[in-house]
């Protein structure tokens, strides 16, 4: 998503790798060289980016709550007022008049070496040393833990409209009771939504408080939202509600604070500390990280090198022989997807298989990995012949391209399987798209 109109939790920022983030080490090749290499950012500044976590809010740990944080800690120093320091009674009885003054006397020299002692401790108080006090001064109070799912509550917003349209959400006259709430409201017959499941849905959101509604991926020039489910990158109300979900599926989810913004809310979005917010979540794909495309293979023209499927194991392909390098970029669809088309900007999900145009000999591949590999498309984030090379095709293609050094590594390869000026051929699996 966009920072003009964010998705809820932030962008998906889990990694090719299964982790976070998608790092140069898995891009198709290795990094780019140069000015292409791109810079690898944290998945929680990428959720401040997109507006859907707090400035200085540290990243969320498994469970909800914040690390790195201590509960308070207190002492009492109220001294008990009828005891000496050796537990003795402070005037104890029968010690006479002579027994008094000199414990006057006692008394009087002590308060004098006390304030002695006083003026020289005053003169070094500039020393590094700290009051035992400061050094364990409490921490700040831990975020409320994420309260466990229901699929009900006394109260619930009532919900208008089918799969794939915008909701009409009618909030209650009630306030909510806090539940965290994730209700079917119409089941899909698609791939269960797994951890580390590649996931892409349209939502419709509301502010049960105010009853103003939040920015929808429904609302103009938005799309779907595609992430990593289960990650930990998004906030709980869309990362934990759509596991173990299937594609198709609408469902309801009524976030409490402690699973959306937590107790600071999201001013920027007018989301209070004490706002609850109401999500309608159609799952539209969930992929897992080692899905293929599937459907009717056109095999490549003549002059193309031959492409032999290996299910989820790397592509083989077969070099023209004696074919001169390419001068320019070409393309062809193995199997034509019947979903919509890659746009220019818009976050992909592939597999792929590279290999060297001059002799077939594959170099990097994600079904190798087990990992689908995602990037901005037309961002710059990988070879000019990805960039230009997918945009257009669908959703749901396995796409040749067959890309001269030029846009490829040129004579600045990644790593010794690509020699300097190597023209190079992908077969490329478009398993989603959307923004994240």
């Amino acid at each position: 998503m966009t920072e003009k109109a964010p998705n809820p939790g932030g962008p998906g920022t889990a990694a090719n790798d299964g982790s976070a983030g998608d790092p140069a080490a898995s891009r198709p090749g290795g990094p780019l060289p140069g000015a292409g290499e791109s810079i690898v950012v944290p998945p929680s500044i990428l959720k401040q980016q997109a507006g859907w976590s707090n400035p200085d809010e540290s990243p969320r740990a498994a469970g909800g709550t914040k690390t790195g944080e201590a509960p308070q800690i207190f002492a009492s120093n109220v001294r008990k007022s009828d005891s000496s320091e050796a537990g003795y009674d402070e005037n104890p009885p029968g010690v006479g008049k002579l027994g008094v003054i000199l414990g006057s006397v006692l008394a009087f020299l002590l308060v004098g070496s006390a304030v002695t002692l006083y003026m020289v401790n005053k003169d070094d108080s500039k020393s590094d040393a700290k009051p035992e006090a400061a050094k364990t001064a409490p921490a700040k109070p831990t975020a409320d833990p994420v309260p466990p799912i229901k699929d009900t509550a006394k109260v619930l917003p009532t919900i208008v409209g089918d799969f794939g349209k915008k909701a009409d959400i009618q909030v209650p006259s009630e306030q909510a009771d806090g539940s965290f709430v994730v209700k079917v409201l119409s089941e899909g017959s698609g791939p269960k939504v797994d951890k580390g499941s590649w996931t892409s849905v349209d939502y419709t959101a509301k502010n049960w408080n105010t009853g103003k509604d939040i920015p929808s991926s429904f609302d103009k020039d938005q799309k779907q939202s595609i992430f990593q489910a289960g990650s930990d990158a998004l906030i709980p109300a869309l990362d934990q509600a759509v596991l173990g979900k299937k594609a198709g599926s609408r469902i309801l989810v009524v976030a409490p604070p402690a699973a959306a913004f937590g107790s600071e809310g999201k001013p920027g979005m007018s989301i209070g500390p004490k706002d609850n917010l109401i999500f309608v979540i159609d799952i539209r794909n969930a992929n897992a990280p080692d899905t293929v495309v599937n459907g009717t293979v056109t095999p490549p023209p003549a002059g193309f090198p031959q492409v032999k499927d290996n299910g989820k194991k790397p592509a083989e392909i077969t070099p023209v022989a004696g074919a001169a390098d390419p001068t320019e970029l070409k393309t062809h669809v193995l199997i034509k997807g019947t979903g919509p088309a890659v746009e220019k900007g818009e976050k992909v999900v592939v597999q792929y298989t590279g290999a060297l145009f001059k002799d077939g000999k594959v170099f990097d591949s994600s079904l190798s990995k087990g990992q689908a590999f995602s990037f901005p498309v037309g961002g710059g984030q990988v070879i000019q012949g990805w960039d230009q090379g997918l945009v257009g095709q669908t959703v749901g293609s396995r796409v040749e391209l067959v890309i001269p050094a030029a846009l490829a590594y040129a004579d600045k390869p990644p790593s010794a399987d690509i020699p300097p000026n190597s023209a190079l051929v992908f077969v490329v699996d478009i398993l989603d798209a959307g923004q994240g």
